[in-house]
């Protein structure tokens, strides 16, 4: 893994664990753990969009959530520009660290308030942070013009709106305190395929408009392809592999990116054979011993199931598996 002191790092995460507990019986006991992250290492510099995929109930949206500050980590660091979140910071200097990353999240109806108008829910942290330029129409109206929307529906309510008119406005709601990274939970699942490809190239755009650097979590591979840089394949927990996505999109080290990059449709390879993966993924509160893939791996050996395999590195691309072990290819 990349080191920190690049002056390109915006982000890193370091052997991150959010363990959840599980509190049974009269006296509330903890009875065991959900192990939702169990010791993720990433990176992401400034400017870049980095994917992460997998199957739902991986851990991926709980990762973005901790790096929000939403959930609490067990083990680990989060360090961002150099500032370890774990650390106590002053109240003027946690209020910028917050301010400077925000989220979008995956379900455009739930995630705005209600009772607010458009134009109270874009200002509403442009007076928090005291970011406001001109009047609250002025400061509203550039944010509605940077996500394709007009000035009619600024003093209109949610619930007036379609789904992906929702989702712009919580763009630029994340927009509207000039934060620098933003974790994308799926922020197109949600919406008409009719709309998704909208969403996402407006995103791009200001992507490139504003210098962001995205977190765009997924599980579709083809979509990750399009937006990301790089990407990580998560399962249960844990980073599997990573790298340029073009390289583990055209050549997948690891079986369960394999599988997923199996499932994605390509045109003119309706034949193409699709790896089916046995069994379910396994309970992130008991997770196999050794390799957590390999009670579903079709090339599981004596040694996945008893050994964690370490990170292999080739070239810029990462994978933990014993079929790719450390040494003189890294």
């Amino acid at each position: 893994m990349e080191s920190i002191v690049q002056s390109n790092t915006l982000l890193e995460i370091e052997g991150l664990r959010v363990w959840f507990p599980i509190v049974r019986g009269v006296f509330s006991r903890v009875r065991g753990h959900i192990k939702a992250v169990d010791g993720v290492s990433l990176f992401i510099r400034r400017g870049e969009t980095v994917g992460l995929v997998g199957e739902s109930g991986c851990g991926k949206t709980t990762l973005g959530r901790a790096i929000m500050g939403l959930e609490q980590a067990r083990e680990g660091r989060i360090v961002f520009d150099g500032k370890d979140l774990s650390h106590r910071h002053s109240t003027a200097e946690a209020r910028l660290l917050a301010r400077r990353r925000q989220m979008i999240f995956q379900d455009p109806y739930s995630s705005l308030n209600p009772r607010m108008t458009v134009l109270d829910i874009l200002t509403e942290g442009m007076e928090e942070h005291g970011l406001m330029e001109g009047s609250k129409e002025e400061s509203a109206l550039r944010l509605l013009s940077d996500v394709g929307l007009d000035r009619a529906m600024l003093h209109r309510y949610p619930f007036e709106f379609s789904g992906g008119q929702r989702q712009r406005i919580s763009i630029a709601r994340a927009l509207s305190v000039r934060p620098e990274f933003i974790v994308c939970d799926e922020p197109i699942s949600a919406l008409d395929v009719s709309i998704q490809a909208q969403i996402i190239n407006l995103m791009m755009e200001l992507r490139q408009k504003y210098s962001l650097s995205y977190l765009f979590i997924s599980h579709d591979l083809s979509v990750v392809r399009h937006v990301a840089d790089r990407v990580a394949v998560m399962y249960l927990g844990r980073i599997v592999e990573e790298g340029p996505s073009d390289e583990v999109i055209e050549n997948p080290l690891h079986p369960y990116t394999q599988a997923l990059i199996s499932a994605v449709p390509v045109p003119g390879e309706e034949g193409r054979k699709r790896i089916v993966l046995k069994g379910d993924l396994p309970s992130p509160s008991n997770p196999p011993k050794g390799c957590p893939f390999h009670p579903r791996c079709p090339y599981a050996m004596k040694v996945c199931k008893e050994v964690d395999p370490p990170p292999a590195q080739r070239g810029a691309h990462r994978v933990n598996c014993h079929l790719h072990p450390p040494g003189p290819a890294s």
